[in-house]
């Protein structure tokens, strides 16, 4: 590739995309313009303006993206109730397609020809900025340091943060007990002392949320509304997404909600272990469900769980903006024309349960399910002839089998 003379660099403000800003510097004699995104981290961000400043950024983008990200990516995502490997929000796979867009529309706005990113070359996140970019552009050049330089440790970071004077906190002189990811979805902790998935998490890896042990010991209703398939209030109150979000984190990290301690399969081809923290998003796939129970059509619902898998997967590995994605999503979309109404949901100690639903666009129909008079609602007799039916190719197998022995 030849050498970059503007690179737009996904920015956090810490070591490593530091070492890296300087790194582009000297090694390409380019000009860097920084791209910091507030995807709800819970950081100050304004730190980062002045790390980059310092250090000769030719531009700096700082932007709050909270609500798009919660709107356009988030929200999306859960009309699937999308859980990779059964079990994964999908957090950090998320947030990744959004920082790629704006990093190559400030690209394009800067008149650069190049983006970076900072993520390792043993992970996902390097495929998910990377495919986001080129779906995106496809003639962007995409920098990746880990890939290229031969600043292989910790030390060798070090040494070269203290030889151009970079700022270095002062723990990350030794070794840092675990790397955390963060945005307003959820928190991800993995490394160091979580390498070993036979050994137990410590209590302090926990970010966002309370212990399920140390919950309150008094169980808390929440009522989420939803408008065609996305959340637009709780307790009845009208909120943002962003805002939706946010609240919900606050009141499931109270009761314990959405810890995962997963060993997943990476699309690189290993596997790693990781604790997530999930409170809000725990709280909204469960509030979903409990509302496409009453409102979704029992084969349209089917159907939607069936490409459920499928459509995570294509998340977790990276193509948010690919063709099969983009076509599932449709058909996701028009399932959630009548997912509208109110859950309650209760939450205690670590569980977020349904306990009731209602919805003008119910399909729940009490009359035909009564165990009392249904006054003709339905005829049970019916029943005889559909088993029938459903038994018929049942009985040529098992006649078949007895004619020859099987």
């Amino acid at each position: 590739m030849d050498a970059p003379k503007k690179v737009v660099l996904a920015y956090s403000g810490g070591l490593d995309t530091s070492i890296i800003l300087k790194w582009l510097q000297t090694e390409y004699g380019c000009e860097v313009v920084t791209f910091t995104a507030d995807l709800g981290q819970g950081e100050e961000l304004e730190p980062a303006r002045a790390k980059a400043e310092m250090m000769g950024a030719t531009s700096i983008h700082i932007e709050d993206l909270r609500e798009e990200f919660v709107r356009d990516f988030v929200f999306p995502m859960f009309r699937a109730n999308a859980l990779y490997e059964g079990l994964y929000l999908l957090g950090t796979s998320i947030a990744r397609p959004l920082i790629s867009k704006r990093l190559v529309e400030i690209a394009a706005a800067e008149g650069a020809d190049a983006v970076a990113h900072g993520a390792t070359g043993k992970g996902n996140d390097q495929v998910r900025f990377e495919l986001a970019a080129y779906a995106l552009n496809p003639e962007i050049k995409v920098i990746a340091p880990w890939r290229l330089w031969d600043l292989s440790s910790r030390t060798r970071l070090i040494d070269f943060a203290e030889k151009h004077q970079i700022p270095i906190a002062k723990d990350k002189r030794g070794e840092a007990p675990f790397s955390v990811d963060a945005n307003l979805l959820h928190t991800s902790s993995e490394g160091k002392v979580l390498e070993n998935p036979a050994e137990e998490a410590p209590d302090y890896v926990l970010q966002r949320t309370t212990r399920p042990e140390d919950a309150p010991d008094t169980p808390e209703m929440v009522e989420v509304t939803f408008e065609k398939g996305d959340a637009v209030a709780i307790n009845g109150v009208a909120m943002s997404p962003a805002s939706i979000l946010t609240k919900l984190n606050e009141l499931g990290g109270k009761h314990g909600c959405g810890i995962l301690d997963l060993v997943e399969n990476r699309f690189v081809g290993m596997k790693s272990r990781g604790i997530y923290e999930t409170p809000g998003g725990t709280l909204l796939l469960e509030a979903h469900r409990g509302i496409e129970q009453i409102t979704l059509d029992a084969g349209a619902g089917h159907l939607k769980d069936s490409i459920m898998p499928r459509y995570a997967e294509l998340i977790y590995n990276g193509f948010w903006f690919s063709p099969e994605r983009e076509m599932l999503q449709a058909l996701i979309d028009k399932s959630q024309e009548h997912v509208t109404g109110t859950v309650r949901l209760k939450l205690y100690k670590g569980s977020a349960r349904t306990v009731a639903r209602w919805s003008d666009h119910s399909l729940y129909s009490e009359a035909h399910v009564t165990f009392e008079e249904d006054a003709g609602a339905y005829d049970q007799r019916d029943a005889k002839g559909f088993i029938h039916l459903n038994a018929l190719r049942l009985k040529l197998v098992a006649n078949r089998n007895k004619r020859v022995g099987a």
